[in-house]
Order: C-alpha cells, then sequence, then structure tokens
C-alpha cells in the first residue's frame, strides 16, 4: 500500500538536499565581492593615467618607424606625427610618411571617439585618392607594420571593460597589471592585458589576445621623458607578433606641445595637401 508519509519524508529530503547542493555551487556575495572590486580598482588606475595626461593640447613629432622581418632585416619610414588633445571628444591624430620614396605622401588621418567605431581615413598618393578605413578592418595592419589600425586610436576610458589582476614588476617597476575587454564588437583583440607603473601611471607594457584567445603580440615602453614638467612619452616602442616572428619599432624624436594646431589642421578633405 502507498505510503503518503515516507513520500512526504523523501520530498523533502531531496529539497533539502538541492538547497545544500546550490548552496555551494552559486557564489554568494561575499565570493562574488572581489571580482567586482577588481573591476572598480582596473577602471580607476585607467581614469588615474587618463587624468595625468589632461592638459597638453596639442603636439608634433618625429617618428622612425622600423619594420623587421623574422630573419632580422630591416626597413624604415620617416614619419611626422600631429595630435590635437579633444576633452570632449577623442583626440585627433595626422600621421604623414615623408620617406621612404615608395611611401613619401601617404597620410593617416584619425578621429578617436568614446563611444563607437572611431572615424579614419588613408590617402594614398599612387591612386591619388582617400581611402575610408571600414571599422571591419581596423584589426589589419597598419602601413605593413605590426600595429593594426586600432592600435592607433588614442586611449579613451569608455573603449574597454577592465579587471584588475594583481601587482608585478615590469621593465624594473612595480606596476599594477589590469585586464581590458574591449567595447568593439570588430576589434581585432578578445582582451589586453597592461602593466602601468605605480609611481607615474605610465604604459610600461601591453600583451595582446588575438580572436582566439591565444597571445598574437607584446608591445614595450621604453626610455620615457617628461615634458612639460608633466607629460611622459616614450622615446622607444616595441611591438612584437609572436605569431609571424616580425616586429616594429618606434622611434620619436622633437617632441613639441602647445604648438597653436587647430582642429582645421585635421581635415581629411585636405589630406592629400599634407607634406
Amino acid at each position: 500500500m502507498f505510503n503518503r508519509k515516507k513520500l512526504s519524508i523523501a520530498v523533502v529530503s531531496v529539497a533539502l538536499t538541492l538547497v545544500s547542493t546550490l548552496s555551494f555551487a552559486l557564489p554568494t556575495p561575499e565570493k562574488a565581492a572581489p571580482e567586482k572590486a577588481s573591476q572598480e580598482k582596473g577602471l580607476e588606475i585607467f581614469k588615474e593615467v587618463k587624468q595625468r595626461d589632461i592638459g597638453w593640447t596639442d603636439s608634433t613629432a618625429d617618428m622612425l618607424m622600423i619594420l623587421r622581418n623574422k630573419q632580422g632585416q630591416e626597413s624604415t619610414r620617416e614619419i611626422k606625427i600631429k595630435s590635437l588633445e579633444l576633452l570632449d571628444d577623442g583626440d585627433k591624430s595626422l600621421t604623414i610618411f615623408n620617406k621612404p620614396i615608395d611611401v613619401k605622401g601617404t597620410a593617416f588621418l584619425s578621429f578617436s571617439h568614446p563611444v563607437g567605431a572611431d572615424d579614419q581615413w588613408l590617402y594614398l598618393p599612387a591612386l591619388k585618392r582617400v581611402k575610408r578605413i571600414s571599422s571591419r578592418n581596423k584589426s589589419g595592419p597598419f602601413m605593413g607594420s605590426e600595429f593594426a589600425f586600432e592600435d592607433l586610436s588614442s586611449f579613451e576610458l569608455e573603449k574597454y571593460s577592465y579587471n584588475y589582476l594583481g601587482d608585478e614588476k615590469t621593465n624594473g617597476l612595480d606596476s599594477f597589471k589590469i585586464e581590458q575587454f574591449p567595447a568593439d564588437e570588430n576589434s581585432g583583440y578578445t582582451r589586453r592585458i597592461v602593466w602601468i607603473d605605480k609611481k607615474e601611471y605610465r604604459f610600461q607594457k601591453i600583451d595582446f589576445y588575438d580572436r582566439k584567445n591565444s597571445l598574437l603580440k607584446s608591445l614595450t615602453y621604453l626610455n620615457y621623458e617628461q615634458y612639460l614638467g608633466k607629460y611622459w612619452r616614450s622615446q622607444s616602442m616595441q611591438m612584437v607578433n609572436h605569431q609571424n616572428g616580425k616586429s616594429t619599432e618606434l622611434k620619436w624624436d622633437n617632441y613639441a606641445f602647445k604648438t597653436g594646431l587647430q582642429d582645421s589642421d585635421f581635415n581629411r578633405n585636405s589630406l592629400k595637401r599634407r607634406r
């Protein structure tokens, strides 16, 4: 004969077992808190990075781009960089190639934005036309280098979410180690791991992970110099591609700030007239 009392006891026993199991399986508020705290700390560190670099207004600089293949063979390009700081939007930059002859006159214009895709154009003198860079193609290589188009955008807080991973010494300096996740669905990266030195809040190293979450390349910042008593700029940036064995080094020189550049100096319609 069916025993209702035994059935009731069995149901209660199963229910208690499920509650006990779920208590271990689901995160408690105490366990979830550190994850939220690490996200907030990562964001706060990058807010400080941004805050310390506000007010430079505009800048110009000369740059050598050194391309190295897997065998170590080199080719060098001479470039002029102009930048304009915008406090209500992302920064603007103009990159002009002066040497060698096969790239002379090539110009790249970038308008960064905190939210949404950046606007980027490339003038190719051989074609005598301005080409707009599609948001879907920004993970492609910039002028044969190991830098992608999206690497040339100015740093904006809203472009990423953050996760503080801990402290670690990098380039001989005590540094914060933070994970960044791109907000742009067309990014060529699943994430970046960034090291920021604790004293001056400067980028020291970035590891880039591709869409398969494999380490793709690393960018190291070297030989910082300070300008106007406040603004730090790396004199050498070395990007190494771990998957193809190639590398690109950027050597910076002749920095100048507050030179009087205006918004009209960053006009896509006049790209082909830039020298």
